[in-house]
């Protein structure tokens, strides 16, 4: 073997390949962006090291691939750096004293935004805030509140901005929120959210750069290389370019353009036409993966097939007219991307499979892993059955059933709740499932997602338990799994030469330490193509 000089040689206790069958190696060299060789003996490759390599020597870390986090956020990560951290908030009167600060502090006219990573019962009400409580906090400023993807509260100004009244028709697949007298209460969900966001500016570019700098270092402090972003807006692919070529970037990207607000296949036409610029862009950090669209709606209305609990007739909402969905998933295959559709509750996940069904019988012989199914929530056993069959992907996020438990509860009831991302039955009928967070519903971090999917723990104690899958299968759902999704297996998620060089560094060995360990172990070095984009503070 011709043997020349590693630009970095990693020595650990355990370098886990997740190749299978392969042991535990010792040490790897890496070159460029590539992996270039590996040994069971610590000293094996010592040939490799030159005066221009770098040894990593950490006699008691533990190796692991990069993570993926298939389902997340990173964009809506990004305005959190900047937006009222009302995430810290214990009470309504501190929520509308963060944003009272920000008002203090904010030109008159100007929008106010909060970041989204919060629920309403962590506040001691129990409730979301009004639009009258957050006209206590400025009447003299637009504000919009986000609590997750599927929710927005406004107050009485930014209503009146958007031209919303007490007449205003609710739009197909959403909700204009009224209180009991039937007044205006300033929340949108689903499709009435565009109602108002279509009128917030732009922030600054260099704002929006920062922000995705801080958040991607943040999901690399995490084990998380790569993120699959499930709404990214067709304008923000620029700012996403801007952050890599400034080099930024702290995870690869693979971009979900979003539908979310879009009814009508003629709106997605126009959609892949802004797309096609991004068809050949051969990036190995940031990539266009396809299409998102939004089938049904989240905590609050995930489209059930029995209705929800103490709301009488209710069964959820579909956002989407069935056989449009499946026209405008038509048109953006036959253009050569992939489709991620969200259909979370039960009669959501059925609907999707129609669709499904209805594209691939039109357009036999399409590529595998075209069609996904984001969440997949409340799939029954005939459901997995039929989208094994058709060959669809499910991607699962127990961080979202973790922290949304018992907001869950109190609309479909704890057995309903029980049976959410169930993975291991997902595995045994043999899907291909993979594994993010749904951050800001969820908190993101590699181990996090993996002890929630080994212990199905909540913020109400155990739920499931029958559905709970081993660790090892937790961590191919984050490494080989994700790689198989993207169709990147040739160059991530296993340890290999020619593979890239995307790895991370553990104090502990994940693979055996407690349990209870898990949830909150984050490594202490992340690499990136060979580079370190997280590691220890000097």
């Amino acid at each position: 073997m011709t043997v020349r000089g590693a630009d970095t040689v990693v020595r650990a206790a355990a370098v886990h390949t997740l190749v299978a069958g392969q042991e535990p190696q010792r040490v790897l060299a890496l070159v460029g962006d590539r992996i270039a060789a590996l040994s069971p003996d610590p000293h094996g490759l010592d040939d490799w090291i030159t005066e221009a390599t770098t040894v990593v020597d950490e006699p008691g870390a533990t190796v692991l691939p990069a993570f993926d986090d298939t389902h997340t956020h990173l964009i809506h990560a990004g305005h959190g750096t900047h937006d009222v951290p009302v995430h810290q908030a214990h009470n309504i009167a501190e929520f509308l004293d963060l944003i009272r600060w920000r008002a203090v502090n904010t030109p008159e006219g100007q929008w106010i935004r909060t970041t989204t990573n919060w629920q309403e019962l962590n506040l001691a009400e129990r409730r979301m805030p009004t639009a009258a409580e957050l006209d206590q906090a400025s009447d003299r400023h637009p504000i919009l509140v986000k609590r997750g993807g599927h929710n927005d509260v406004v107050n009485t100004l930014a209503l009146r901005l958007a031209g919303i009244t007490e007449d205003t028709p609710t739009p197909p697949g959403g909700v204009i929120g009224r209180d009991e007298q039937g007044r205006l209460n300033g929340r949108l969900i689903d499709n009435a959210m565009d109602l108002v966001e279509h009128l917030l500016p732009a922030p600054d570019v260099a704002t929006r750069i920062d922000g995705l700098r801080l958040a991607s270092s943040d999901y690399a402090a995490t084990g998380i290389g790569t993120v699959r972003d499930c709404h990214v807006p067709l304008p923000d692919l620029a700012v996403l370019q801007a952050a890599r070529e400034q080099g930024v970037l702290n995870t690869r990207v693979r971009a979900l353009v979003s539908a979310i607000g879009m009814t009508d296949p003629a709106q997605i036409e126009d959609l892949l036409d802004g797309m096609e610029d991004w068809r050949y862009r051969a990036d190995p950090l940031l990539k266009v993966w396809g299409v998102k669209f939004v089938l049904d709606g989240g905590l609050e209305a995930g489209a059930t097939e029995e209705p929800y609990c103490d709301h009488g007739d209710f069964y959820g909402t579909l956002t989407w007219e069935p056989d449009a969905l499946a026209r405008s998933v038509e048109a953006v295959v036959r253009r050569g991307w992939r489709v991620g559709v969200h259909a979370y509750g039960d009669r959501g996940v059925r609907t999707l499979l129609d669709a499904y069904q209805q594209v691939l019988e039109c357009n036999p012989g399409l590529p595998a892993n075209m069609l996904v199914m984001e969440h997949g929530g409340l799939a029954d056993a005939t459901q997995r059955e039929r989208a094994v069959a058709l060959g669809i992907p499910v991607t699962v996020q127990h961080p979202l059933l973790h922290d949304t438990a018992e907001v869950e509860d109190g609309f479909w009831g704890p057995e309903r709740v029980n049976r959410l991302f169930p993975a291991r039955e997902w595995l045994d009928q043999g899907a291909l499932v993979t594994a993010g967070s749904d951050f800001p519903v969820g908190a993101y971090g590699a181990m996090r997602s993996v002890w929630g999917m080994v212990t199905r723990q909540t913020v109400t104690g155990v739920r499931g338990p029958g559905h709970a899958i081993t660790r090892d299968e937790a961590l191919a759902l984050h490494t080989v799994n994700a790689a198989r999704l993207t169709g990147e297996s040739a160059l991530r998620g296993t340890l290999t030469p020619g593979r890239l060089a995307d790895l991370t560094l553990w104090p502990t060995d994940p693979t055996t330490c407690d349990t209870d360990q898990l949830r909150d172990l984050n490594p202490t070095h992340t690499l990136l193509g060979g580079h370190t984009v997280h590691a220890p503070r000097k």
